[in-house]
């Protein structure tokens, strides 16, 4: 697990750092393999960059504690992917077929869901056109109502040649699996079970990270868990099961105190009661810190709270040093922003937003550290041997 960060400095030039521990995501993934039990299925979602991790290193990671199913959002994002994962995964497009992407779909051996009548279309013509069988998933609408083929335009499928394709699984997406008790699940399983029923030979899959913890009536035969693998919280209502994944750190730029009275940021918005010492962050909502952060929001520096002084800005954020003894934090220091004291769901819970927004919004303007090179680092710096 991710120890409370203590204190420090930073390494080269960032004025920030994302670290990101790839044995936590092993174990998480291990966990949820678990808990659905032999027989079902666990694939590991990694669209957009892996949740902005790094799907070139998560992915892999994933692969050794046991994945051969992945997940992404788009065609390209899985041709990327193949490059980063043995031959033998299977990879599926969520969003299915781009217009036009059929050819390179087939030619990659990548597996599309089909959403619509249209790229069940397509991608059936591209079968006639090749002369052979290909495979396809088909989303079916369990009340949802995003992607997938409405009840009606299932039951039209019945009038349609569907031969030329190998329709393996057969999907659905839960809309509110992070309430355990509200209907809209038992009603949407209710309509995914019905729908299915028009696919014999299909796997089924339906449960996402929170409905893997739904029970089993909600496994199937293959999972989809992507947001759990990074450590967020699948029940908010309940102690989070998932090992934390992520920890951030923001270099001080500077120091200073202010006069009561004086204001701090954009707006003026904070107004100092009294003398007060301030630090200046070097991170803003263009590192994915969103703006409405400021509003109560606050980091960590030793375990000591540090409250945000007026509005978060582009590239930096004030804080008030409060009672904290003078000369204990610097130019240069780390302090934490995600870690021990303060998880990420916590964080997006203070800004307003989901952990889901908070971790994809996470920037590329951070030193990027991965577990498996942490030993290195610190044993390097140590003067020991690297084992």
């Amino acid at each position: 697990m991710l120890a409370p960060w203590t204190g420090g400095t930073g390494t080269r030039h960032a004025s920030a750092v994302l670290t990101i521990d790839l044995e936590a995501i092993s174990r998480n993934y291990r966990l949820l393999a678990e808990r659905v039990g032999p027989g079902v299925t666990c694939a590991g979602v990694v669209k957009a960059d892996a949740y902005g991790l790094g799907a070139d290193r998560v992915a892999p990671t994933l692969y050794w504690a046991g994945c051969r199913t992945f997940f992404v959002a788009h065609l390209d994002e899985a041709l990327d992917l193949q490059t980063h994962l043995p031959r033998d995964v299977a990879i599926y497009v969520l969003n299915g077929l781009p217009s036009g992407g059929e050819r390179d779909c087939v030619e990659a051996g990548i597996v599309p869901v089909l959403n619509s009548r249209e790229q069940l279309q397509a991608w059936s013509d591209q079968a006639r056109q090749r002369g052979r069988i290909l495979p396809a998933v088909v989303q079916v609408d369990s009340g949802m109502s995003r992607l997938g083929m409405s009840p009606r335009e299932i039951a039209d499928l019945a009038g349609n040649d569907t031969s030329v394709l190998d329709i393996q699984v057969v999907m659905s997406h839960l809309a509110c699996a992070d309430t355990p008790e509200h209907p809209a699940n038992a009603h949407q399983l209710a309509a995914f079970q019905t729908l299915a029923k028009r696919f014999p030979g299909a796997r089924k899959s339906f449960a996402n990270s929170s409905g893997i913890f739904l029970g089993r009536n909600y496994h199937h035969d293959l999972v989809r868990p992507g947001a759990a693998l990074y450590g967020l919280n699948p029940n908010p209502a309940q102690c989070n099961p998932m090992l934390p994944v992520v920890r951030l750190t923001a270099q001080v730029i500077q120091t200073r105190e202010i006069e009561a009275d004086a204001h701090v940021g954009y707006g003026w918005n904070f107004k100092a009661t009294k003398p007060t010492r301030l630090a200046t962050l070097a991170i803003g909502y263009a590192d994915g810190l969103q703006r409405a952060f400021g509003n109560g929001g606050a980091v960590y520096f030793r375990g000591r709270r540090l409250a945000i002084a007026g509005r978060v800005s582009m590239d930096s954020l004030t804080v008030d040093l409060g009672d904290l003894p003078p000369g204990m934090l610097a130019r240069g220091s780390q302090v934490e922003i995600i870690g021990g004291h303060q998880s990420l769901d916590a964080l997006a819970a203070t800004a307003g937003t989901i952990g889901y927004e908070m971790l994809t919004s996470l920037g590329q303007r951070y030193e990027r550290i991965y577990s498996d090179e942490i030993d290195v680092r610190w044993t390097a710096r140590s003067g020991g041997t690297v084992r």
